[in-house]
């Protein structure tokens, strides 16, 4: 009991001066990033929050104070990437800046490993590693001005390979790459945590988006491969569990990424959501016999 007070008091702690300090949000057209960018203008911090469409930019915009940016951003460009650096900058000036949220991916394509190209694995891997990283290092001389925070979002598929594509390879690499920057970084007084959420109901967990590549990745496999998972394997591939775990609040990872943000003492690492806390990290401790046994009997 002693060790939990303990663990709250010291969770309640946060720096001070938010009207002094910026954040940089990636991913923020929906879901974390929006909600984040929205989260942390009412809380007095100077938002500039990158979409990647403007009709993301618009609804955000229309829904915050007129404190928060907006910029238009794609993580596999380095021409773009480079105009949010120069225009975060301006806004910074020499304070730095004090947070990086690298948030925005993809999923799909998503499936067995056998129906992919080589390109469904890097249009994910581009988003969501490579994008994560690229953006990480043009950022890091305004986060080193201000000793500020970097936030990755991984997944609870960063701890164990629940399907076949880019999407499980990448969130594995968020977590080496961040384990690897803290390490690094921990002279200049970065902080580096990384947000593990379980199942939530975002654009990148959508089923419809989902079914309809399996069944474009099923539909180009040649006839022989097909026969050799047999007829019914395709409709019996739909995992329903991913519509019964998806939590609608999407508030239970903000408010990770914001105690990330804004804590005295951020933790290294976030998991969101029931089923990441009991049931998917847990599981990523256990032998793999469990897990294939799970993937068996259909109970994963």
């Amino acid at each position: 009991y002693f060790e939990f007070l303990l663990s709250c008091i010291i969770n309640s702690y946060k720096v001070d001066g938010f009207s002094q300090k910026h954040v940089f949000i990636t991913g923020c057209d929906s879901g974390f990033g929006h909600l984040l960018a929205r989260q942390l203008d009412g809380k007095g911090l100077h938002v500039v929050a990158a979409c990647l469409t403007e009709k993301g930019a618009a609804d955000l915009t229309a829904a915050a104070s007129s404190r928060l940016k907006t910029l238009l951003l794609n993580v596999t460009d380095s021409a773009s990437i480079g105009r949010a650096v120069e225009s975060v900058s301006k806004e910074v000036g020499e304070r730095g800046l004090w947070g990086l949220v690298n948030n925005a991916g993809r999923s799909v394509p998503i499936g067995p490993t056998e129906w992919m190209k080589l390109e469904d694995f890097t249009k994910v891997l581009d988003v969501n590693l490579i994008g994560v990283i690229e953006v990480t290092l043009q950022f890091l001389p305004l986060l080193k001005k201000a000793q500020g925070r970097v936030v990755n979002v991984a997944s609870v598929l960063g701890r164990l390979s629940l399907t076949g594509g880019g999407y499980c390879l990448s969130k594995w690499g968020v977590e080496a790459f961040s384990d690897s920057l803290r390490r690094d970084m921990h002279p200049f007084g970065i902080k580096v945590s990384i947000i593990e959420p379980g199942f939530f109901k975002t654009a990148v967990t959508r089923l419809d988006l989902i079914e309809a590549d399996l069944r474009r990745l099923w539909t180009r496999l040649p006839q022989d491969v097909k026969d050799s998972y047999g007829e019914t394997y395709f409709d019996d591939s739909q995992n329903f569990s991913m519509g019964l775990l998806c939590s609608p609040d999407i508030s239970k990872v903000t408010r990770c990424m914001e105690h990330a943000l804004t804590a005295r003492f951020p933790r290294t690492r976030y998991s969101a959501g029931w089923d990441a806390k009991l049931f998917w990290i847990p599981l990523s401790y256990l032998p793999s016999c469990v897990f294939l046994k799970g993937m068996k009997f259909n109970i994963l």
